[in-house]
C-alpha cells in the first residue's frame, strides 16, 4: 500500500460526512430564518456557505500539525488567547472603535480585512489545548498518583482557568465562561484525579450554584450590593423561570421561540412555512426555525445527527494512546456537547437564555471559524495517530 493510500485511510471520512450533513442543515435552516427579512437584502446563506469554505481550510491547517507539535504550541497560543482578551478589554469601545459594544457587552473586534470578530470564540481552542498540556505533563511528572499530586493537579487547572474566565466575566459573556467551566470539568473527570477529590469538590460546586440561585429569587440586595451583581442579571433568571411575566422585554424571545417549537407539532409547516418572528433567529434561536418548520421529527433528526457526531468523537478519542491527544478531544467534545445542551435548552425553556450558538448550523463566523479549529484537532489527532504511534522505518 502506497503512502497516498495510507493517508486516505487515516483520514476521518465519517467525521468529514457528519459536517457535510450538519451543513446542508445549516444553510436550509438559515434560508428559512432570513426571511424574515430583519437584516434587509443580506444573503445569510451565501454568507454562511463562505465561512464554511473558510472553515474547511482551517480544518486543513489543522490537520497539518500532529500532537507533538501542538504540545510546543499550546502555552504560546493560550498566552495569545489572554492578551487578545487582555486587549479587548482596554480598546476603545463604540461606534467606529476598534471593539464593539453589543447590548452592554464588549465581545467583538473589528478588524482590517477580516471584519468583526469575537475573541472569547478562538480563545476556547486555545485553552483546550493549554488544559491538555498541564494535565498531560503533569502526569508524566508525577508517575505514582496520590492525594498531594491529585491536589496539585487541581491547582494548576484552577490557574489555567481563572485567567480566561475573569476577563470573559468582564465582558460580560456568561454563556461562554459557563463553556470554559464545562470544558475543565470534563477534563478534570478523565485526568484520573480521586473521587475523594471530585465528589466534595463538585457537590460544593453544586450546593453553591443553587445558593447563587436561591439568593437571586429572595436576595436580591444581598448579591447587588455585596456580591457585586447587576440587576438586569436577575431579570434575566426571572424571565427564564416565568417569561410570561416579561412579554415585552427579557422574555419575548423565549415567548416566541417556545411558540415557534410548538406550533411546529409533529411535522411542521415546510420549508419557508415559518410565521413567528423571533430576533436573531438566524444564530442564536436558530433551533426554533427547525422546530417550527420540520416540526419536532425534524427536530429530534437534527438533535440525533449531534448524538451521532458525539459518539464518534468518543470513539476517536478512545483509540488514541497518546494521553495529550486524549485531553484535548476530551475537551472538544465537553466544548461541542455542552453548546448544543445550553442551545436547545434555551430554546425550550430548560436553561436561561445566554447567547450561546448553535455548533455548525447558526450562522456566524467566529463561531463556525472556532468549531471547526477544534474539530481540525481531532482531524489531526486521528490523521497521525498511527504515525506519531507506530511508524516504522519501512514507512519513511
Amino acid at each position: 500500500m502506497n503512502l497516498q493510500n495510507k493517508s486516505s485511510d487515516r483520514f476521518d471520512w465519517t467525521l468529514a460526512f457528519i459536517l457535510m450533513l450538519l451543513a446542508i442543515v445549516s444553510f436550509f435552516a438559515i434560508a428559512s430564518a432570513q426571511t424574515a427579512e430583519q437584516y434587509g437584502p443580506i444573503n445569510f446563506v451565501l454568507l454562511q456557505i463562505r465561512w464554511y469554505g473558510l472553515g474547511m481550510i482551517i480544518v486543513a491547517c489543522a490537520m497539518y500539525l500532529d500532537p507533538e507539535q501542538y504540545k510546543k504550541i499550546s502555552w504560546p497560543l493560550y498566552g495569545f488567547g489572554i492578551l487578545l482578551l487582555l486587549f479587548l478589554m482596554f480598546a476603545p469601545g463604540g461606534k467606529d472603535q476598534i471593539a464593539e459594544i453589543r447590548l452592554g457587552a464588549k465581545r467583538w473586534l473589528h478588524l482590517p480585512v477580516i471584519g468583526t470578530i469575537q475573541p472569547s470564540e478562538f480563545i476556547k481552542t486555545f485553552f483546550i489545548l493549554g488544559m491538555a498540556r498541564v494535565v498531560s505533563k503533569h502526569q508524566e511528572e508525577h508517575l505514582v498518583r496520590n492525594m498531594k499530586s491529585d491536589f496539585w493537579l487541581l491547582g494548576k487547572i484552577g490557574i489555567t482557568l481563572i485567567l480566561p474566565l475573569f476577563f470573559i466575566a468582564k465582558q460580560p459573556d456568561l454563556g461562554t465562561s459557563l463553556v470554559f467551566i464545562a470544558i475543565t470539568i470534563a477534563i478534570i473527570l478523565v485526568a484520573g484525579i480521586s473521587w475523594k477529590i471530585i465528589v466534595p469538590l463538585f457537590s460544593g460546586g453544586a450546593i453553591l450554584g443553587v445558593g447563587l440561585l436561591w439568593m437571586a429569587l429572595y436576595a436580591q440586595d444581598f448579591m447587588e450590593n455585596v456580591l457585586g451583581f447587576d440587576r438586569y442579571q436577575f431579570r434575566r433568571v426571572y424571565s427564564w423561570l416565568d417569561p410570561y411575566s416579561y412579554p415585552s422585554d427579557e422574555g419575548y424571545n423565549l415567548i416566541q421561540a417556545m411558540t415557534a417549537i410548538g406550533s411546529g407539532e409533529l411535522s411542521g409547516k415546510g420549508f419557508h412555512g415559518r410565521e413567528v418572528y423571533i430576533p436573531e433567529n438566524h444564530t442564536d434561536f436558530i433551533f426554533s426555525v427547525i422546530g417550527e418548520e420540520y416540526g419536532f421529527i425534524g427536530a429530534c433528526v437534527v438533535i440525533s445527527l449531534y448524538f451521532i457526531l458525539m459518539y464518534h468523537l468518543t470513539k476517536v478519542a478512545l483509540s488514541l494512546k497518546d494521553p495529550f491527544s486524549v485531553y484535548v478531544c476530551t475537551g472538544v467534545i465537553a466544548m461541542i456537547a455542552f453548546h448544543v445542551f445550553e442551545n436547545i435548552g434555551m430554546n425550550i425553556q430548560l436553561l436561561p437564555i445566554t447567547g450561546i450558538p448553535l455548533p455548525f448550523i447558526s450562522y456566524g463566523g467566529s463561531s463556525l471559524f472556532s468549531n471547526m479549529l477544534a474539530i481540525g484537532l481531532i482531524f489531526s489527532m486521528k490523521f497521525h495517530h498511527r504515525t506519531y504511534m507506530f511508524e516504522s522505518d519501512e514507512d519513511e
